[in-house]
């Protein structure tokens, strides 16, 4: 594990960088460190589970050895961490844990959908559409990093959803449509976000974008999953779909008059 000598050093900075989310990128004052791939499992496991047993990780990193030789795998991962001046992590008897200076952007994310959930708007809509958008280390498919990921993308689209619900709640429109927008380029599948569309349109009194909006998501969801959409979701629509179904009911019944009819000359008799 060394520093890219291709980057340009920056000796004053000492904040270490640890990111994971979109891919394994540690970074030492902005500089590249080259770490390889087999240590990268090991440093990627340490940050995100903080504190754990020696044994814990092992068995993790090597699932399918016996734990006597795990163990043995994973003292020597740690011996060769150590022997490089760059190393980001600690230990501390049975645990081990990333050095106190290394910044890890899943917490950067679990933060911040922490703040929102707490009902504290993170610094802008930019900071919080930005947090977690790239899934956590793409191409790697270990079962603990298959688990995180799916907890993480989940911990994101509720962070979103909850972020466009409370802008639609302050009449703040246009931030609202903007996270519930990301949450839907992130499942397009998933129903919730396509309902925040919908209310933010009707909210707007865009009815023609809140019809359109939900006719979309019911057809991806038809060539799909062969599903319609929730009872929910179109109960939104009764109030601006309600008129024009009662009136296509009725110009299908036996000697209904249409509204071009009722407003023809030869109706009004002149």
């Amino acid at each position: 594990m060394a520093s890219d000598p291709s980057a340009p050093a920056d000796p004053t900075a000492e904040t270490v960088h640890l990111r994971l989310l979109g891919g394994f990128r540690l970074l030492r004052g902005g500089t590249p460190v080259i770490v390889p791939r087999g240590l990268q499992r090991v440093i990627a496991l340490i940050g995100l589970r903080p504190g754990a047993t020696r044994s814990n990780l092992a068995g993790l990193l090597w699932p399918d050895t016996s734990e006597e030789r795990a163990l043995s795998s994973l003292r020597t991962a740690l011996w060769r961490l150590r022997q490089d001046p760059c190393c980001p992590i600690r230990t501390d008897g049975d645990t081990v844990r990333l050095d106190p200076v290394v910044r890890l952007d899943v917490d950067d994310l679990v933060r911040t959908a922490s703040r929102v959930r707490e009902g504290e708007n993170p610094r802008t809509l930019a900071d919080a559409i930005d947090a977690g958008r790239h899934d956590l280390l793409p191409g790697w498919y270990d079962d603990w990093v298959l688990l995180e990921r799916e907890r993480l993308r989940q911990l994101r689209l509720h962070m979103l959803e909850q972020i466009a619900g409370n802008h639609l709640a302050a009449g703040r429109h246009g931030e609202a449509l903007q996270a519930a927008l990301e949450a839907m380029a992130a499942e397009p599948l998933r129903e919730t976000p396509h309902r925040l569309v919908v209310r933010i349109h009707l909210a707007e009194g865009n009815a023609f974008e809140a019809v359109h909006a939900y006719y979309v998501y019911r057809d991806l969801l038809l060539r799909e999953l062969r599903l319609e959409p929730s009872p929910a979701m179109s109960a939104l629509l009764d109030d601006t779909l309600g008129p024009i179904r009662r009136a296509t009911r009725d110009t299908g019944r036996p000697g209904a008059t249409t509204t071009a009819d009722a407003a023809s000359p030869a109706r009004r008799g002149t």
